[in-house]
């Protein structure tokens, strides 16, 4: 299967780094349909929209994630919409349906990121319990359970510990079942995403570091009867000469917010700390991972075209399907991308293909 290629939607304010360093990124809807018109063009097959509901790393605005899919599904043709969206803010329910809805404004384009919550600021503030760390996996499985039945069945029953329905039904029907994708490192967040979850989401990583997360979760699958698919997330520094390309990474972190990444660090460890292994998916994350707060640094996308494909290629090797990109720059770097990247990338799996077959 060929790689498949997903950007973040900076749908909050700040772009895809804690720095003060400008920026040629938008967060406005007329930005974020421009990006999504590119995208597509350029070969990318997805696009990840965040939820946030209250500032926790600079983020001032955020526009809402089904909202925004549901107006991108109409100036778009192509890319896939992953909507991210945090049980116990929403009822599954609600949620159902809304991206069912955008399904069919979209003819099937929608998906779901299901978000168990780190953030305890964010319930707090709308009034929602916070719930010990692997109860808020069980909620989130109970969630995926409620999607699926009422995009299935012509009606749902489920009792569950979080959320109970009754004969409840919800027509019209998404047109293909929009595929679940989830993030998580600790043992709960893989336990679930092998039992639950189409794609697993990981953070940024090492070679090393990715090929450890895949082969569990994968074995955690396959003694469910299931197979998952696994996303890397990735920043994406492409430029002529691998220096230039440094020079940028070492500019955004002399240019990072010590305030801002300060105060995400203190909230990510908590959050850590609240699991049973003491520790998330940002334990082993000093503070110029965290300058780019989904670890994209370390997955070493940063070079010319044809070092970033070969990285690709070695992503693909071990097993991702899926590379999740952010860029600093999105009004030209999607396009760049798709231009310089993309096709290496699909002339190098081509070879691999062949060498395979040979």
């Amino acid at each position: 299967m060929s790689l498949k290629f997903a950007y973040w939607v900076p749908n909050v304010s700040g772009g895809l780094v804690i720095s003060k360093i400008p920026q040629r990124t938008g967060w406005s809807f007329e930005d974020n349909a421009k990006y999504a018109q590119i995208a597509e063009e350029a070969g990318f097959e997805y696009a990840l929209l965040q939820t946030r509901f209250i500032a926790s790393y600079g983020a001032e605005n955020q526009l809402e994630a089904i909202a925004l899919a549901s107006a991108l599904a109409t100036v778009t043709s192509k890319i896939n919409l992953i909507a991210a969206v945090l049980p116990g803010l929403w009822h599954p329910g609600t949620v159902a349906k809304m991206l069912s809805t955008i399904d069919q404004i979209s003819r099937g384009r929608v998906a779901v990121n299901i978000v168990s919550g780190w953030f305890k600021g964010e319930f707090q503030s709308y009034g929602e319990p916070w719930l010990d760390h692997d109860e808020r996996y069980r909620r989130s499985e109970e969630f995926i359970r409620v999607l699926r039945d009422l995009w299935t069945k012509d009606e749902t029953n489920f009792r569950g510990d979080f959320y109970r329905l009754n004969n409840a039904p919800l027509k019209p029907k998404p047109i293909s079942t929009p595929p679940v994708f989830q993030g998580g490192n600790s043992s709960a967040a893989r336990q679930m995403a092998s039992r639950v979850s189409d794609w697993y989401f990981m953070n940024g990583n090492t070679i090393d570091g990715f090929k450890k997360q895949i082969d569990e979760v994968k074995a955690l699958a396959a003694a469910n009867n299931r197979s998952i698919r696994f996303g890397a997330n990735a920043f994406i520094i492409v430029r002529d000469t691998e220096e230039e390309a440094r020079q940028v990474l070492r500019d955004i972190i002399s240019h990072s917010d010590p305030e801002a990444v300060g105060g995400f660090r203190s909230q990510v460890l908590f959050a850590g700390k609240a699991s049973p292994e003491q520790e998330g998916m940002w334990a082993n994350s000093d503070y110029n991972d965290l300058v780019q707060y989904n670890d994209g640094f370390k997955t070493g996308l940063i070079g010319t075209p044809e070092q970033v494909a070969d990285r690709i290629i070695e992503l693909k090797r071990i097993g991702v399907d899926l590379i999740l990109t952010g860029f600093l720059h999105y009004d030209e770097e999607i396009k760049a991308f798709g231009d310089k990247v993309i096709p290496l990338v699909r002339e190098k799996e081509a070879r691999l293909a062949a060498l395979l077959v040979n």
